[in-house]
């Protein structure tokens, strides 16, 4: 028997750079999100409304978290596309899994490159986990039903 409504926590994010796919965990994701921008357009004559005419999609940056990792192959294409700006755009799945860790639903994001990596405060008060965080832009994306 499937849960309704989906939790949020059972989930594997999946990086394809170079064409060679790379599974990577993550403890956090956020940014999946997509609106309509508008123009707002006065009509002569009419004082009461201005009309809202739609122009283009516009999507939220993805905004991915994990444990650091001294040294990967996602680390190094951050890495060489910040520093170098050789951007070479990725194709990203995000998954949301069932109880049986399948996919239940996923979305795949073309053409995301990082726009910003970070790294958490170090703090000697605290045993938290650094915690590495990466912003990433998207051309869009597409829902991917199981």
């Amino acid at each position: 028997m499937s849960r309704y409504p989906p939790v949020g926590f059972s989930f594997w994010v999946s990086f394809e750079i170079s064409n060679e796919p790379i599974d990577i965990a993550f403890q956090d994701v956020a940014g999946i999100g997509m609106e309509l921008q508008t123009e707002d357009v006065v009509e002569g004559g009419e004082n009461r409304f201005t009309q809202k005419l739609p122009t283009r999609a516009n999507y939220t940056p993805l905004v991915l978290k994990r444990g650091l990792a001294v040294q990967s192959t996602l680390t190094n294409w951050c890495r060489d596309a910040v520093e170098n700006l050789s951007i070479q755009p990725a194709t990203i799945i995000v998954a949301l899994l069932n109880e049986k860790k399948e996919p239940l639903m996923a979305y795949r994001f073309l053409n995301a490159y990082p726009l910003k990596w970070s790294i958490s405060n170090f703090n000697a008060e605290s045993s938290s986990l650094v915690i590495e965080s990466l912003e990433l832009y998207y051309q869009y994306f597409k829902i991917i039903n199981s």
